[in-house]
């Protein structure tokens, strides 16, 4: 994930039902992630955000270059340079964020991010073996917005805690049933090892 300041400009994130309004335009699947789906599945908003992140499997991205028809688009090539992602551009696999912001002098206002899924699965980037059935990837919330489920999400947030990831870890928790509690602590162990947020899922 890129990171500080790009090309100048500040983040601005977008409101959240600006988001949802752009990307209920498209019949491809999406997802709200990152902190923001940690807060619709709690039902509540607990902490600030820097940004807003919304997910999308990699085979459905032009589908957000007519979304935001007219924005700019930043792809962040490893190990984090952005760059202009030309239209119709098919973004490979190791590029898995994209920056977008309506015009150039603005902020920065939504964060996109690529993953993979093969038939019927998601495959998580980091480890093949970690995956789940694309109907299981998400939930809707209770304005209808669809989300990245928070074991899903979590997963994610665990390779290198920062102190809002464990705020998040923290509030989500307590939700969590034993079947989510199961695959996150099966999937955090395969890819991550041991990890101290085993032990808190099992208690």
């Amino acid at each position: 994930m890129v990171t500080g300041q790009a090309l100048g400009q500040d983040w601005q994130p977008a409101p959240l039902s600006e988001v949802a309004a752009l990307f209920s335009k498209t019949a491809a699947p999406w997802w709200i992630a990152g902190g923001h789906a940690i807060e619709l599945a709690t039902g509540r908003s607990f902490r600030e955000h820097h940004d807003i992140d919304v997910l999308v499997l990699r085979r459905d991205q032009l589908a957000v270059q007519e979304v935001l028809a007219g924005w700019q688009w930043w792809a962040a090539d490893p190990p984090g340079n952005l760059r202009p992602w030309r239209p119709g551009e098919l973004l490979p696999v190791g590029v898995h964020d994209v920056w977008c912001r309506p015009t150039a002098s603005a902020p920065w206002r939504i964060q996109v991010m690529l993953d993979e899924a093969e038939g019927d699965d998601w495959v998580s980037r980091r480890d093949r073996h970690v995956r789940c059935g694309l109907a299981d990837l998400g939930a809707v919330s209770a304005a209808g917005i669809p989300y990245l489920r928070p074991e899903v999400q979590l997963y994610y947030k665990a390779k290198q805690p920062r102190p809002r990831d464990v705020v998040d870890f923290a509030a989500v928790l307590p939700i969590l049933d034993a079947g989510q509690r199961a695959w996150l602590v099966q999937s955090i162990g395969s890819t991550y090892g041991p990890h101290p947020w085993i032990e808190q899922l099992g208690e």
